[in-house]
């Protein structure tokens, strides 16, 4: 048996996406923006070389991006999450195990044989199936092939494959000790100052550290990371899926606000909106949850930066989100004064169960208001997201916007793409010549 992870990576995930439907981008700049436009949070290659930095706020940017012919989108969610679908959709054809770590990656099983002939046909197929290019990569753990993949996406000799195992000793000491500690997967940004502090500034260096030093100093993950680095794997991913939704311990639905939200009815809403679509992939992996949680926060670029929240169990187990809805907004109403200049909330559901085996005593089982729950899930899946819902979240939207909030204080995104594969309204055209 082969012993090792393949590490599927897209390049430039966003703006490579953006591309696929609008190949008038190919070769030019291209920045994604976050929510609201606010910064970049994704760049092309293009974009990279003319040094634009990710976190640069849009609004500092605009005539740099004028002069130079910078392209700028906003995130389009959907687009993105429809094309990682595929994107792994293929993989799986090709290898099994796959674990999406994020939306544009995933680790999966090492082939039987022939491992960087089998990465290469898997990276042309998803290249022309799905028009993304991807760094595939393979070797004994999964820190070793994040550091080669980080290695190869800058290494065009490479053809977007690399396998650590066939490389010369030679070049795998000098990609050890020219990856900065700072980018060793599993570091982290405040563990990077004090490893260097103590003169481990490469890779290199902290694979060669004394682990139990390490383990005492910083913990046993960052001890896991120096024998992942000696080649020992010991990294689990357990836990949910980046691209199937299933989380086995915590859901959060958080987005941040188009206009600041000051009262109560408003977060009254907010609560309303963010509890149906946690609810929604509450019920999707079929899951109960025991604790309800909300938040919500300032803006933290203003001095009267706050964060306010709390928990509310519900009486049984529940995935019906008018019972979620209703304890996330009394959270709020409890927690949130009235005044302050809200930028942001989340409604979190944790000490998750399974709704088929969750087993208590005769007499005790859930309380499951199944008739509202399936009723809404069947509306909105006919007719599209939010065209049925909780009284608290107000009115749907219009147009582009109506599978989204009515409400003033949805993100904005002016510069959105077309959703291509998730809307027909939106679908690609194609012409023949």
């Amino acid at each position: 048996m082969v012993n090792g992870f393949v590490l599927a990576d897209a390049d430039s995930f966003y703006a490579s996406c953006e591309r696929v439907f609008d190949p008038g981008l190919a070769g030019r700049p291209v920045v994604v923006l976050s929510n609201n436009d606010g910064c970049v949070v994704a760049r092309s290659r293009e974009a990279k070389t003319l040094g634009v930095r990710e976190g640069t706020p849009w609004f500092t940017m605009r005539e740099f991006a004028r002069m130079h012919g910078v392209v700028a989108r906003s995130s389009n969610y959907e687009l993105y999450a429809s094309i990682s679908r595929r994107m792994m959709r293929v993989m799986d054809r090709w290898l099994p195990g796959r674990v999406a770590y994020s939306i544009d990656e995933c680790f999966l099983d090492p082939p039987r044989a022939d491992a960087d002939r089998t990465l290469r046909l898997m990276r042309h197929a998803i290249l022309r199936g799905v028009g993304v290019p991807v760094t595939v990569t393979m070797a004994p753990t999964r820190t070793l092939a994040k550091l080669l993949s980080r290695w190869a996406k800058h290494e065009p000799g490479t053809g977007g494959a690399a396998v650590w195992d066939d490389l010369d000793p030679t070049l795998r000491e000098t990609i050890m000790r020219s990856t900065p500690v700072g980018d060793v997967w599993g570091v982290g940004r405040r563990n990077a100052p004090r490893l260097t502090a103590m003169g481990l500034t490469t890779a290199a260096r902290l694979r060669d550290a004394d682990q139990g030093l390490i383990r005492h100093r910083f913990g046993v993950n960052l001890a896991r990371t120096v024998l992942e680095l000696n080649g020992t794997p010991c990294v689990d991913l357990a836990g949910g899926d980046a691209v199937d939704g299933h989380r086995e311990h915590m859901i959060v639905y958080s987005r941040m606000f188009g206009r600041p939200v000051t009262d109560m009815d408003g977060l009254r809403a907010v609560a309303g909106v963010h509890a149906q679509h946690a609810a929604v992939r509450l019920r999707r992996q079929g899951s109960l949850a025991r604790l309800v949680g909300a938040w919500a926060a300032t803006s933290p670029y203003r001095a009267d930066y706050r964060t306010a929240g709390g928990w509310l169990r519900p009486a049984d187990p529940t995935d019906d989100p008018s019972e979620i809805a209703m304890l996330a907004a009394r959270i709020l109403a409890d927690h949130c004064p009235t005044g302050l200049r809200w930028a942001r909330a989340a409604v979190i559901l944790t000490d998750l169960t399974d709704r088929d085996t969750y087993m208590t005593l005769p007499g005790l089982e859930p309380r499951l208001n199944e008739g509202l729950a399936d009723a809404i899930d069947a509306i909105n899946h006919r007719y599209g997201a939010m065209h049925a819902g909780i009284g608290y979240a107000g009115i749907r939207g219009q147009g582009r916007d109506d599978a989204d909030t009515g409400a003033d204080w949805r993100i904005r995104r002016t510069m959105l793409s077309p959703r291509a594969t998730t809307r027909w309204d939106e679908i690609a055209t194609v012409k023949a010549a």
